[in-house]
């Protein structure tokens, strides 16, 4: 029970690995404060995580795409936060010439701006304390260009090196910064990034568990370190994209991330 008084701020906790992440640090006895767009969906959690863990939760309504709306977050919170989680996030699915120039920015806005403002806000509250956990949601895709998705992958591959950086800058303060570095999960990500034609969606036998993998950031989190891919797959992946010229990796994440061809979708359709 040594965690019945700390505090979590976990963004994009109503589903996927967000809502997972939630969910361990409630049986962990960490009180919640839940940060997602859909009102009644945070009202459910909040129901949720009541009843089943016995925590405090509180719960505000925000759309992080919107940087006034981020910077709000951070005035709303009044209390000490013990671990920061960035988890929410989105992509688009397309090639970047045909896809919506307002919907990429948002993806950026979401990605890496809000994510800077919540770490830079919550370290500033840390420092005063000398401790204090940051969980940032990075993704394989950060390691990978990625074709069909090339500004989602490119805002993970900000995120990494944000973290590693940051990190590095107060590896003397008490406080620690992880990576969570997921590959393709079975969340709802595919269909809000209007990528369920795509070939790795349509694999569903390799997606990842998303309690899998949050349980593989929360216990890297709490054991401090810099950070973790889930899944031994995504680590073979990673460590030979690490060995291939960039070239090479974009031509691969091309193959596997363009949209299955119409004989496919016809036999998928008829196996439906």
């Amino acid at each position: 029970m040594e965690n019945q008084q700390k505090t979590a701020l976990i963004t994009g906790a109503t589903s996927g690995i967000g809502y997972e992440l939630a969910k361990l640090f409630a049986q962990n006895h960490y009180n919640l404060i839940i940060v997602a767009r859909n009102q009644d969906e945070l009202e459910i959690k909040q129901q949720e995580f009541k009843f089943n863990y016995g925590v405090d939760v509180r719960i505000i309504s925000k759309d992080l795409s919107k940087m006034e709306e981020a910077k709000a977050l951070c005035l709303e919170i009044d209390q000490p936060v013990d671990v920061l989680v960035n988890d929410a996030g989105q992509g688009v699915y397309g090639l970047f010439q045909d896809n919506d120039i307002e919907r990429e920015l948002d993806i950026i806005h979401l990605n890496v701006c809000a994510t800077v403002i919540l770490t830079k806000h919550f370290v500033k509250q840390m420092l005063g304390r000398g401790e204090g956990k940051i969980l940032n949601l990075g993704s394989v895709a950060g390691k990978l260009p990625g074709p069909w998705q090339a500004v989602y992958h490119a805002t993970k591959a900000f995120v990494l090196s944000f973290t590693t950086a940051i990190r590095e800058e107060l590896k003397d303060s008490g406080i620690t910064l992880t990576a969570l570095m997921p590959g393709a999960t079975d969340t709802d990500f595919f269909n809000k990034a209007g990528m369920l034609d795509s070939k790795i969606a349509q694999d569903k036998e390799a997606l990842a568990d998303p309690a899998g993998v949050a349980k593989d950031g929360y216990d890297a989190l709490m054991a401090g370190d810099d950070r973790v891919i889930s899944g031994f797959k995504n680590k073979v992946q990673v460590n030979m994209s690490n060995l291939m010229p960039d070239s090479s990796v974009a031509h691969t994440m091309y193959e596997q991330q363009q949209p299955v061809d119409q004989e496919q979708q016809i036999k998928i359709s008829h196996q439906a």
